[in-house]
């Protein structure tokens, strides 16, 4: 076989029933179809999960998959994909994670791994140059992902940048519907339960060392210079320059002064976030940096100060040691639960991440919780004495540690916003914030923004897709203006001009962040590293390719397009806000026929056509749509 370059060119299949590591070639056909990371993940999971096969059945597959630009000087190259069979969806799941554990996969021989089965006791995978075991995990059973992550460095003397762990918390030994997994303590592949499928397998950890070999790239000159370009290409756009400086950390103050209405607020029951000054620029990235001691913390590759490790030096939780809070983790534990400290915020999240559940679930199960308490829906009675009140940090964090060990009234929320509400009664189903499949979405009042709720809602991936590119005449395309975040017409028009774009950055092993959907260099680089001739037409061909794919397994696995669709709350009409009175329900069924039908599937049903799968090369699922 001729040399493939731009990849390791092997992925490790790991059957923790049988305890059997075995090695699979990774083809230059199969590579070019579905590039790595999230389009791999999409294949094996649609080959080899089929109907019937729950989320914790030992038959459920997890891919964890690096892509050609991984471990480059392309920024944020550590970049993984997890992908799954979901415990809130019962659909699939994609999630991605940064750090160093996709770098140094790839430096080990290995493009991606496969989990299938379930082990006999905890174990912990452990990979370092060209070799694989599993090892006894019982003594790691119940620790936190940080204390699991220097443990299981300590057990083979390796120094931080020596060894990656990606790691589940107690929530997903315990089969927490929305456990996550951990890289490098705190990157997260968070969303539907990536870590209840890892803890279903029995599987506590898996550790790769910083291994010695390297992928061949065809031109490695021009693959580095394409990673210049990136980072000069973020540098110089307004607003990705200042995230470059400052990440995520100043959305959350900044749309509350605009005054844009996606900061979510108390569980929907209002769109303004009513705080002080003060309190508010405490949310502010000058403010944090300097007052809770930063020290940067980047990822693989990254040029850009984005990640830091803080210390808290005021307020209840002073002298709390976490990472920087991403605004999804600010928003689900300042205003969505109703608090205004930004040092307890920040504590509520760093523990989110030890504990191992995603911030954002959590945050609207937590924000529907407390909404039914104020209410009279539910008492102490029910929360086992626990005062869930707006605010009430002590007894978020108390909430949280029972969710994660699902104790008491703590397992009722482990199940998710969704079945929480429906466990609860009453009114509650009428407050959960949710899509019909059952997952929630980002921590933002999309109902300002109905792009961003169409696209989470029309979702493969159990969360929203991406209904954008940086610039899109690189892809042939053009757009009509923008005619405001609560028109149907933009809605639709850019959830189906742009589908694809982010599936495609996401099968690549970089980091949105660092990269921004720019179609044109990112086919550049793979055209670096492969040598092929892949052109951005390719690259938006592949992402829809993934993107229909899920949506063929998520069809098997009983999806509907009636589960295409938000909760009553979620699809809700703001009573205050920029958006009040704007009602996105009104349009949304014709909506999801024009999007269907620009998508190339059914109008009713939204089943992919025949014609349009024959002309993604994804031939063999047609009989499974179409001949039943």
């Amino acid at each position: 076989m001729d040399r493939l370059y731009g990849y390791a060119g092997k992925l490790l299949r790991v059957d923790l029933t049988n305890e059997q590591i075995t090695e699979e070639e990774l083809n230059e056909e199969t590579a070019r179809k579905y590039i790595g990371g999230t389009g791999i993940g999409a294949k094996y999971l649609y080959e080899e999960v089929p109907a019937g096969v729950e989320w914790s059945d030992e038959g459920n597959r997890m891919i964890i998959a690096s892509g050609p630009l991984g471990g480059t000087r392309v920024g944020g190259s550590g970049t993984i994909s997890v992908v799954t069979k979901g415990a809130l969806s019962n659909g699939a799941v994609a999630a991605q994670a940064n750090g160093f554990f996709g770098a140094f996969l790839r430096f080990c021989g290995y493009d991606g791994i496969i989990l299938q089965g379930r082990a006999k006791g905890w174990v912990y995978l452990h990979i370092s140059d060209g070799a694989a075991e599993l090892r006894d995990a019982s003594h790691l059973v119940g620790k936190d992902n940080w204390e699991t992550n220097d443990l299981i460095k300590a057990e083979f003397g390796k120094r931080e940048r020596e060894m990656s762990v990606a790691s589940i918390g107690p929530a997903g030994e315990n089969l927490v519907r929305y456990a996550c997994i951990l890289i490098d303590k705190g990157h997260t592949a968070s969303h539907n339960g990536t870590g209840a499928v890892m803890g279903s397998k029995k599987l506590k950890a898996i550790a790769v060392a910083r291994g010695k070999g390297r992928p061949a790239f065809k031109d490695r000159e021009s693959l580095s210079a394409t990673g210049d370009q990136m980072h000069e290409f973020i540098l110089s756009q307004p607003l990705t320059r200042i995230q470059s400086k400052w990440g995520t950390l100043n959305i959350l103050t900044e749309n509350v002064i605009a005054g844009s209405g996606i900061v979510p607020v108390k569980n929907y029951t209002t769109s303004i976030f009513d705080t002080d000054r003060e309190n508010l620029e405490k949310f502010w990235g000058p403010y944090l940096r300097r007052q809770f001691k930063a020290k940067p913390n980047p990822c693989w590759a990254c040029r850009q100060h984005h990640c830091h490790i803080m210390t808290i030096t005021e307020g209840p939780y002073k002298g709390h040691v976490g990472e920087e809070p991403e605004y999804e983790s600010f928003a689900a534990f300042g205003p969505v639960i109703g608090n205004d400290d930004s040092s307890v915020a920040f504590f509520l999240a760093s523990e989110a991440d030890r504990l191992g559940i995603d911030c954002n679930e959590t945050g609207w199960t937590l924000g529907l919780t407390i909404e039914c308490y104020e209410k009279g829906i539910i008492t102490r009675e029910d929360t086992d004495g626990i005062e869930l009140t707006w605010g009430n940090h002590k007894a978020v964090d108390e909430m949280m540690h029972r969710i994660a060990r699902r104790q008491g009234f703590g397992d009722v929320l482990a199940e998710g916003a969704m079945r929480a509400a429906q466990h609860i009664g009453g009114e509650a189903p009428n407050f959960a914030i949710h899509t019909m499949k059952g997952n929630t979405p980002r921590v933002h009042d999309h109902r300002a923004a109905w792009p961003m709720l169409f696209d989470t809602c029309l979702s493969q991936m159990s969360t929203d897709e991406g209904a954008n590119v940086s610039n899109p005449a690189d892809i042939g395309v053009n757009v009509s203006a923008p005619a405001g975040p609560t028109s149907p017409e933009t809605t639709v028009d850019r959830n189906v001009k742009f589908k694809g774009g982010r599936q495609f950055e996401d099968s690549l092993g970089v980091c949105w962040i660092t990269t921004r959907v720019n179609i044109k260099l990112l086919a550049q680089g793979v055209s670096a590293a492969t040598g092929w001739d892949f052109s951005p037409q390719e690259a938006m061909e592949v992402g829809t390719r993934i993107v229909n794919l899920l949506r063929v397994f998520n069809m098997r696995h009983g999806h509907t397009a009636e589960m295409d669709a938000p909760s009553p709350r979620y699809g809700s009409i703001p009573v205050d806000g920029p958006a009040k009175g704007k009602d996105i329900m009104v349009h949304w069924n014709e909506m999801r026929r024009q999007y269907y039908e620009g998508m190339g599937w059914d109008k009713e049903t939204g089943k992919p056509l025949p014609d349009t799968l024959r002309h993604l090369g994804l031939e063999h699922a047609i009989p499974e749509l179409w001949e039943k």
